[in-house]
């Protein structure tokens, strides 16, 4: 699986690089983020823009790691999703949960934002 990460002073910025995300991608991916919930830098950013294909089974793996991330108090945010996957989130009953954002500064500013939340908790 083709991914590019680049990592930030707070978080990491991946960006799928695959045009279809099949559950054994996804699975492959959560493996490697998962490992980030114990470095340094523990919030992600996922970025969408180049997945045209995605499978229900795949959003709900990524809305699972989503929990965990935030059962850890880590932000994990999804961003530039393509409107063929904007449609099938739209029929998942979980997408109001998942913690989506159109651009990737969007998302920057949610991560920075759950951090300060955390620091005033």
């Amino acid at each position: 699986m083709k991914v590019k990460i680049d990592t930030k002073e707070r978080m990491h910025v991946i960006t799928v690089e695959e045009e279809e995300l099949t559950a054994n991608m996804t699975e492959q991916l959560i493996k490697q983020i998962k490992s980030y919930l114990n470095s340094a830098v523990q919030n992600v950013i996922l970025v969408f823009s180049n997945v045209r294909k995605v499978d229900s089974d795949s959003l709900q793996l990524l809305f699972s790691l989503q929990q965990s991330f935030y059962k850890e108090n880590h932000s994990l945010v999804f961003c530039a999703f393509q409107s063929t996957v904007e449609s099938i989130l739209g029929q998942c009953s979980f997408a109001d949960k998942m913690n989506i954002t159109p651009t990737e500064s969007e998302a920057w500013d949610i991560v920075q934002m759950e951090e300060i939340e955390r620091e005033l908790s």
